[in-house]
């Protein structure tokens, strides 16, 4: 068993405050101050100090943080497969197109058919990298680019990256230039967001940015994006199944195709493999249950 005083540690990374440690585990104040003291003086190192009488995280704190929740979530896999427990809980990242549109479905058969208690938190790249590198999440499902030495990963599927219009656009299943598309009202993402990066990656290839166009909105949801587009506002890019799924028509960049990975990341060694191949199939390998 991990020794209990990182238990106390994980708390205070969590609230950054000793007393709210001390009142959510039950304990005194100065219990908890032991216990950070014990890991200080075991690893020989400063983990907290007082900045503005505001705790801070020193970096010997980040790394012993990381390393604390990886061992705490490895602890728990081995206590499930030691008593032959069944998966109960499912902690799922999704970045917002997936999350819209892409995996609903595997979450509703999950919830529906075994009775897990399942938690889905859609957000950007960066945000739910840094709650998998601090395992508040299984695996998540990520739109984009990645660092594929430092995070395990396994393909989900591969997407169309298409312009949508609506029904009756002139561009409606044709092929477009581009001079011809900057024409247009274009309707997009917010920047950073990743369905914008693509287009302005693919806009540059032909020395063209979302300014050139004729009239520009930046709209951070996609649901106003897709009604914008039916109404005949404007055109936007989405991926396909994006456009499938709301009746939306289709069309692309003369001499362009463009298609982008959607990856399942996760830590490498915590057991997120088989939490993988639950969440998709309902089942364990027999492979993960020895």
């Amino acid at each position: 068993m991990l020794d209990f005083r990182l238990d106390t540690f994980l708390s205070v990374c969590d609230t950054m405050n000793y007393r709210k440690s001390a009142e959510l585990l039950h304990i005194t104040q100065p219990s908890v101050t032991q216990h950070i003291q014990y890991l200080e003086k075991a690893y020989n190192c400063k983990l907290f100090q007082y900045e503005n009488r505001r705790l801070k995280k020193l970096e010997a704190a980040v790394i012993l943080e990381q390393y604390a929740r990886r061992m705490k979530v490895s602890e728990a896999n081995m206590l499930r497969k030691l008593h032959s427990e069944q998966i109960s809980q499912l902690n799922i990242g999704s970045t917002k197109t997936i999350g819209a549109c892409l995996i609903s479905s595997y979450v509703e058969k999950l919830v529906t058919n075994t009775g897990n208690d399942v938690t889905l938190i859609v957000d950007n790249t960066r945000r739910l990298l840094d709650l998998l590198d601090n395992c508040r999440l299984d695996f998540t499902l990520i739109e984009g680019s990645f660092d594929k030495q430092k995070y395990g990963y396994r393909l989900f599927s591969k997407e169309p990256f298409v312009g949508i219009c609506a029904k009756n656009h002139p561009f409606a299943g044709h092929e477009i230039s581009v001079s011809r598309l900057l024409e247009e009202t274009i309707i997009c993402r917010e920047p950073g967001s990743g369905t914008r990066a693509i287009l302005e990656n693919k806009l540059m290839d032909f020395n063209e940015s979302i300014s050139h166009f004729r009239q520009y909105i930046c709209i951070s949801s996609f649901p106003i994006i897709l009604d914008y587009v039916a109404k005949g506002i404007g055109v936007s890019f989405v991926y396909d199944v994006l456009a499938k799924q709301n009746d939306l028509s289709t069309f692309t960049i003369a001499g362009s195709h463009i298609e982008r990975e959607f990856n399942f990341v996760y830590l490498k060694d915590t057991g997120a493999e088989e939490k993988i191949q639950y969440f998709l199939t309902g089942k364990i390998p027999d492979s993960a249950k020895k």
